[in-house]
């Protein structure tokens, strides 16, 4: 009698071609290589980098305010309710202090006993009367009396005191509240940078837009390339800094911007991409940093917005798609299109390799045989007796289209005498 036994399925792996085989560690190795890419400005604009190692922090307490100004915001608002906290609790340690030596809590039923604050009678009638005065509530169950004059000068200390943190700790959480960090957050960057010809010239362009209906006002860019470097003497530069030149002689640095604007590199002698072709920038680790600067036109505050291009998000052939329609009489941006490109005929050479082709000079024909006839390695006596025969055979087919043209001419001159 047959039986079914299940047997346990045998999963094998499936077999890759050889070809696919051979590039898997190719593309192990470069997804390690992007996986590694360090950025010293993210793309939303946050630097990275971190302090360690800073033995001097009383420096910090030198500048408090801007410490507290730069704290985040939990932390900034458990300092705020700390700070009052900590002077109602002192204030109001010291009026009971007060009732106590004075002998106030003794007689707090005899009525001809005049006390130094009318009603306080324990600890908390004291910290409820530090809360009144500081915040001026003045509900009018708890009074200073006029029998009192070590109380006099503590409520004089406490009104000015309590104004100085009101002044610190309102200004604070002002400052913090108007700063324009988050206005950055409505101006946008392409996500790629772009390498193409503009009017014969290899450019690096990027696009920057403004989110917002009120605009940035002084707008103004700059661009940092980030890289280390060695010198000649052997000295090395980690993250080295250079300048990048988008407009800053001609005045195309400082922007209007209403409508979102392509900003331009020009790779020229004194771009520090002169000498990079397509094949290099893919092997290069560098990065790009972009800064816009402007004042809010709501408020008057600088705003700054930052974001960088890392080598991989440096695209060459490449072009951005137009944004900018003609509407029945407006102009309309389409910022779905705002980080779109799209692929254009571009040079994979450097631009000093693409200069070096366009200005170079047509040889003469004696220099091309000359140099041809060495490169076969014929001697120099034959070089140039060949040189010598090439120039006689020029000056004889001169001197020969020369008497050519003189006996057409002189046949002219007696048709026309006829």
């Amino acid at each position: 009698m047959e039986q079914d036994v299940e047997s346990p399925a045998i999963m094998r792996k499936p077999k890759l071609r050889k070809q696919t085989r051979e590039d898997l560690p190719k593309q192990l190795v470069e997804v390690k290589r992007i996986k590694k890419v360090q950025r010293y400005v993210q793309k939303d604009g946050k630097c990275n980098v971190h302090h360690g190692n800073v033995r001097e922090t009383y420096r910090y307490l030198t500048d408090i305010f801007t410490t507290l100004v730069d704290l985040k915001w939990r932390f900034n608002l458990f300092i705020f309710v700390l700070v009052y906290t900590v002077t109602w609790l002192f204030f109001g340690f010291m009026w009971w202090l007060i009732a106590y030596f004075r002998g106030d809590l003794d007689h707090l039923s005899d009525n001809q006993w005049t006390p130094c604050v009318n009603n306080l009678n324990s600890f908390v009638s004291a910290f409820l009367f530090s809360i009144e005065t500081e915040t001026t509530i003045g509900y009018g169950y708890r009074v200073i009396t006029d029998k009192c004059p070590e109380g006099i000068v503590l409520l004089l200390i406490q009104s000015v005191l309590g104004s100085i943190v009101n002044a610190f700790m309102v200004g604070c959480m002002f400052v913090k509240i108007s700063q324009p960090k988050k206005r950055a957050e409505t101006l946008v960057f392409s996500t790629n940078a772009v390498i193409s010809m503009r009017d014969g010239r290899l450019c690096l362009m990027f696009r920057v837009g403004d989110l917002r209906n009120s605009h940035i006002v002084e707008a103004s860019i700059r661009a940092k390339l980030i890289k280390s470097k060695q010198t000649k003497e052997g000295e090395f530069i980690p993250l080295n800094q250079t300048d990048m030149n988008v407009g800053y002689c001609t005045g195309d640095d400082r922007l209007f911007l209403v409508s979102p604007l392509i900003i331009c590199h020009e790779i020229n002698q004194q771009s520090p991409f002169w000498e990079v072709s397509q094949a290099y920038l893919a092997k290069e680790d560098l990065e790009i940093v972009v800064i816009l600067e402007g004042m809010v036109e709501a408020t008057g505050m600088t705003c700054q917005a930052r974001s960088s291009y890392v080598s991989s998000e440096i695209k060459w052939g490449y072009r951005f798609t137009p944004v900018l329609t003609l509407e029945d009489g407006f102009y309309e941006v389409d910022y779905n299109s705002f980080h779109q490109i799209y692929e254009t005929d571009t040079p994979a050479c450097s631009a000093r390799e693409l200069a070096d082709m366009i200005n170079r000079p047509r040889l003469p024909l004696t220099w091309s045989l000359a140099s041809k006839l060495s490169q076969q390695g014929l001697p120099e006596s034959e070089q140039e007796g060949q040189e010598t025969k090439t120039n006689l055979d020029s000056e004889e087919k001169d001197g020969q289209g020369q008497t050519e043209t003189n006996g057409d001419i002189a046949n002219l001159e007696s048709e026309s005498k006829v």
